[in-house]
């Protein structure tokens, strides 16, 4: 029973570690480089683009 109880948690926290070391670089980039230049915002570019 505690193990069912606990394992919830220690999943949670794992994927919560692992979203977090994802989103440290960006999780397309993998020489770990800062690729923040390559990026084209979303907003205005695209929302104005889909109207």
């Amino acid at each position: 029973f505690a193990f069912h109880f606990i394992l919830p948690f220690i999943i949670t926290a794992l994927v919560l570690v692992h979203l977090l070391f994802l989103h440290e670089t960006g999780s397309n980039n993998p020489t770990g480089l800062n690729s923040d230049t390559d990026k084209i915002p979303f907003h205005p570019y695209y929302t104005i683009k889909d109207f």
